[in-house]
């Protein structure tokens, strides 16, 4: 994505320049400064959203814009800031106050240290303006549908298509982050008529089986397929930036992102947008503890799960691409395509133990055989990461070191030593911060 950045006050060129520099990486292509009459606004870009400049910096806005709409934008009207942020929070946005109380904000934390420790996360869905946040979106619960399996599958195929043909045609080159799963595959494959030139990437551990399953697939669409083989030393050595880059020590958020930031880095040398998966699992329960949840209930955490990827996965897919100045596209999370999938009754969604059957269903034809039977594996699971890191932190800190560390300053217990060993990584990039209100933390799968 790109960046926005600014502070309600007049003449702080210099000041959001500053930020900007915080920020550079998300958008190389190109940036901006606009000084208007109570405010200092600023945007950087990338190549895939060159084509938008004009609408990311016009009449004293700013906007974090791609293909299908802005995701977070920033305005100085009436004397104050406005800030907005997307329905799901697949744009990030902080913001805070300086010591002279002007509002100041930006899209990664990083730029705003220099302002503020007193920092917090614009909610999806929300504005806040005059000091006030107000909801204009609330994800919840939609009337059922009716219809037969095959007909709703039909529709679902014909939204998800719909998303990907509108992102694909509106940048120069795509390519698809691909695992080999249900989700990164279908979307792949969906791209292939609308882009005629597919970059496909995938990385893992030597073995790890997401390298077999994305080969097949690439195989199988005749994308043009990259296969990133990296290494345990290869991933302790990009630790310290992606904690710099995700801003979060959360272990499982972390261990994930190793991976995402390594496949990032590689298709960045051959494209400016992607393709990402994410959301897929969320709408079409595609997690196992799903299934032991009646269907009441299931609807209710689907809804609940889906409200809390904005600082979890989405960030994820958000700082890899970031770091590497290219925008991804999370086809599943297209408006209509999640306002379609909370009407379809979650019987379609878990059908005779099957995860995402209607999905499966949607997308028979169009995939090899064994990635649509393919079960939920998760990002860092199926590149072969594995515990490989918990051991090693097991090995790198005693027990008296984490009895001794694991309470953070604000209150927060820290799970792990795996979860130690980030948060020291995450200490020495960013120095002290108390207040933490701003980062997500993975919710843990409830017990049976």
């Amino acid at each position: 994505m790109g960046a926005i950045a600014g502070i309600n006050q007049e003449g702080m060129e210099a000041e959001v320049n500053r930020m900007l520099d915080k920020l550079v990486h998300r958008g190389l292509a190109g940036r901006r400064v606009i000084e208007t009459k109570g405010a200092t606004l600023g945007v950087v870009w990338t190549k895939a959203q060159a084509g938008f400049v004009d609408k990311m910096e016009e009449n004293g806005v700013v906007l974090d814009y791609v293909a299908d709409g802005h995701l977070a934008h920033a305005q100085f009207s009436n004397g104050t800031i406005e800030l907005t942020r997307d329905q799901l929070g697949i744009a990030p946005l902080y913001y805070g106050r300086n010591r002279d109380g002007d509002v100041c904000f930006a899209s990664e934390v990083k730029a705003l240290l220099e302002h503020t420790r007193e920092i917090h996360e614009l909610p999806p869905g929300h504005r806040y303006s005059g000091g006030k946040l107000i909801q204009y979106y609330q994800l919840k619960k939609k009337r059922t549908l009716t219809e037969d399996s095959s007909l709703v599958a039909k529709e679902l195929r014909r939204l998800l298509e719909l998303s990907v043909r509108e992102f694909t045609q509106k940048v120069e080159t795509v390519g698809s982050w691909l695992s080999g799963g249900l989700d990164s595959s279908s979307l792949a494959a969906l791209a292939c008529p609308y882009a005629p030139r597919l970059h496909t990437f995938a990385v893992g551990l030597p073995g790890a089986k997401d390298l077999d399953f994305a080969a097949e697939v690439a195989e199988f669409i005749n994308s043009d397929h990259h296969e990133i083989i990296v290494n345990f030393e290869e991933l302790l050595a990009v630790l310290p930036d992606v904690i710099y880059h995700l801003e979060s020590f959360d272990a499982l958020l972390v261990r994930s992102s190793l991976t995402n930031y390594l496949v990032a880095q590689e298709a960045a040398k051959f494209v400016p947008a992607v393709l990402s998966g994410e959301g897929g699992d969320e709408l079409f329960a595609g997690y196992a503890y799903l299934k032991s949840l009646n269907k009441d209930v299931l609807a209710n955490e689907l809804v609940d799960i889906t409200s809390r990827l904005h600082n979890t996965a989405l960030q994820r897919v958000d700082r890899s691409a970031s770091a590497h100045s290219t925008i991804a596209h999370v086809g599943f999370l297209n408006p209509k395509v999640v306002e379609y999938a909370f009407r379809i009754p979650t019987n379609y969604k878990l059908n005779g133990g099957i995860e995402k059957w209607v999905l499966r269903k949607a997308m028979l034809g169009a995939l090899p055989k064994n990635v649509l039977l393919r079960t939920k594996s998760k990002f860092w699971q199926g590149a072969g990461v594995g515990d490989l890191l918990a051991r090693y932190a097991e090995k790198q800190i005693s027990d008296s070191e984490f009895a001794r560390e694991r309470i953070l300053p604000n209150g927060w217990q820290l799970n792990s030593k795996e979860e130690l060993l980030y948060y020291r990584i995450f200490h020495e990039s960013f120095g002290p911060i108390f207040n933490l209100a701003w980062m997500g933390r993975t919710k843990a799968i409830p017990k049976k």
